[in-house]
């Protein structure tokens, strides 16, 4: 059996960070995915999908999306039961993320911390290299 989701859609509004009992990170939001169809007045359609991303990916994502951040999903779909307090069964299916990743550009205004990739540690192979001499648009960057 096969169960792979590939997604890319827009935040619909601001990630929501949560732990477990157990100190996990659980972060849950909404993307909205365009549909190739149209209505019949031309307008084009988008379907809201719920996915939920857990540790560090959950972190990261509340830290540095905002709602409208463009985003891609790759994980499993999962359906689950629930009871509401009226009484009645609920039922949701979602998209439970194995990797996000951060597809729109750089916010404006976002927090002033850097993000320090493995790739951004000095290379002593890089030493004799003069590398403030590179200049790179922000919008170049893919993050």
């Amino acid at each position: 059996m096969i169960n792979h989701v590939v997604l890319v859609g827009r935040l619909t509004r601001d990630p929501e960070l949560r732990r477990s009992n157990s100190g996990t990170s659980v972060c849950s939001f909404t993307i909205a995915v365009d549909n190739r169809g149209k209505n019949p007045d031309g307008s084009k359609t988008a379907s809201f999908i719920n996915c939920t991303v857990f540790q560090q990916n959950a972190d990261n994502l509340t830290k540095f999306m905002r709602k409208g951040s463009l985003v891609g999903v790759d994980g499993r779909l999962n359906q689950r039961s629930f009871q509401r307090q009226d009484g009645t069964k609920g039922s949701v299916i979602e998209v439970i993320c194995d990797s996000v990743e951060f597809l729109g550009p750089k916010a404006q205004g976002a927090g002033e911390e850097q993000i320090t990739f493995e790739s951004d540690v000095p290379n002593t192979a890089d030493e004799g290299k003069n590398l403030d001499s590179l200049d790179l648009p922000d919008d170049d960057l893919p993050f």
